[in-house]
């Protein structure tokens, strides 16, 4: 691995974008943007698709120990629960996602509240035209992926009244996040330095991604970046759930890859978990790959997690001779729907 060939497979330079995260992440959370202050909400739904709905999960994950209600929907319904105390955000970086344009619309037919974000496109349109909505347009930075940092922290911004989140949580986030780029960064390609790189090389053709519950949204994001940036099959499994089914499939002979999304303070019971099915898998001689989380807030754990996870999924696409950015199938599956 060396920079001319990630110049070569990666054409359209998504890498650079990865180097430049935590100062995106930091420009976006020191941005000057008009805040939205609701009163009343004990129901937060989250609406977004694929790259959008990261960012949902993300903060949900942040909201999920506080008393707060919240809702993920990835999809065209609304949960039945919604009311004049829900607060409906929507996400579509792109601002044409059809599924996140449709909840939108359906919030009109009830009691709700809505916030909206996007970059532009038919979401911008339809807030436009409908002035009951807060919308905010928040760039997109070369796609829906790797946006992620400037969408997420953009929105924590605009949120800042209602997400119970403290600043010093953002800024030792983001620090971390300039720990992280130093060891896997464009600019730091040693196989033994670079864990990114390394747990590029030990991902195949299929990996299993075993995770606890807390982490749940930098699992389904690194899977979602398997598929996108290397184009190749990718699974989760709860650590919890996975020793009531899935440990049973590696009984039999298998390709699959498993990697351990383990977080710094995960629960008794969760590391106990951990160490049975660490047990099985050398019992098994099958090899796999831990990614221990950093120390922090679940803010910091789970971005410095994403940066790691997604920049290895960018290594794992060069390694495959994959340029990552093109994404000609969901590009077919779009041509085919109509907003």
């Amino acid at each position: 691995m060396n920079i001319n060939e990630m110049n070569r497979v990666d054409n359209q330079r998504m890498y650079e974008v990865y180097d430049r995260w935590p100062e995106i992440a930091e420009d976006a959370s020191k941005r000057e943007f008009e805040k939205i202050d609701v009163k009343d909400i004990d129901h937060i739904v989250f609406a977004g698709m694929g790259g959008s709905g990261s960012i949902g999960d993300t903060i949900a994950s942040i909201l999920s120990q506080k008393d707060i209600h919240v809702s993920i929907v990835k999809g065209y319904l609304l949960p039945k629960t919604v009311d004049s105390n829900t607060l409906v955000i929507t996400t579509s970086v792109s601002g044409n996602t059809i599924e996140t344009l449709e909840i939108l619309k359906s919030v009109e037919k009830t009691s709700a509240k809505a916030v909206s974000f996007s970059s532009g496109g038919e979401m911008k349109k339809f807030c436009n035209a409908n002035k009951n909505i807060f919308f905010q347009e928040i760039p997109m930075i070369h796609s829906p992926r790797a946006s992620f940092t400037n969408f997420l922290y953009s929105i924590l911004n605009i949120l800042e009244p209602i997400v119970p989140i403290e600043q010093n949580e953002i800024i030792e986030s983001i620090s971390s996040l300039k720990k992280t780029k130093k060891h896997i960064f464009s600019g730091n390609l040693s196989d033994d330095d670079n864990y990114s790189l390394s747990l590029a090389k030990f991902t195949k053709d299929l990996v299993s991604i075993y995770h606890p519950a807390g982490l749940r949204a930098a699992a389904i994001r690194y899977k979602n970046c398997l598929q996108e940036n290397a184009k190749m099959h990718a699974m989760t499994e709860d650590v919890i759930e996975s020793c009531h089914n899935g440990i049973v499939s590696w009984e039999s002979d298998s390709d699959v890859r498993p990697v351990l999304i383990q977080g710094k303070n995960d629960r008794k019971n969760t590391i106990e978990r951990w160490k049975i099915l660490e047990e099985f898998l050398k019992m098994k001689n099958i090899e796999y790959k831990i990614v221990n989380s950093n120390n922090g807030s679940i803010l910091s754990k789970i971005v410095n997690l994403s940066y790691l996870l997604d920049y290895s999924t960018i290594y794992t696409a060069i390694l495959k001779n994959t340029d990552p950015s093109p994404v000609s199938s969901i590009d077919f599956v779009k041509s085919k729907l109509r907003i």
